[in-house]
């Protein structure tokens, strides 16, 4: 008897994924501030939009030397659960964004 073992290997690959809009995410809508919270090893992204004349009213208030408000309102836009792999994947995506729009910056200050 001879023991066998089938060893997956996690690696990534590159599709081409086109997501058709459902009617309420058909249009997109505009944040302002997002929050990510973890539980049970799901991580839960919260968007939303804090008005800007409210942030703007807070930045004056600091910049005068008054205390902030303890806390500000604002409206979810949408609240997003992952689990970590994608959470994972996300981060990687953004960090490819950041990279590009950074040399993007580089290119016109030399430009």
């Amino acid at each position: 008897m001879s023991d066998t073992k089938d060893t997956a290997v996690d690696k990534t690959i590159s599709l081409n994924v086109r997501l058709k809009p459902s009617e309420p995410s058909a249009h997109p809508r505009a944040t302002n501030y997002s929050n990510v919270g973890m539980a049970q090893g799901i991580a839960y992204i919260d968007f939303g939009f804090i008005e800007p004349a409210a942030l703007a009213a807070i930045a004056k208030t600091a910049k005068d030397g008054q205390s902030a408000p303890k806390g500000l309102d604002g409206h979810l836009v949408t609240r997003v659960a992952m689990g970590v792999d994608v959470l994972a994947r996300l981060q990687q995506q953004i960090q490819q964004v950041m990279v590009g729009l950074r040399e993007a910056r580089q290119g016109k200050a030399k430009g």
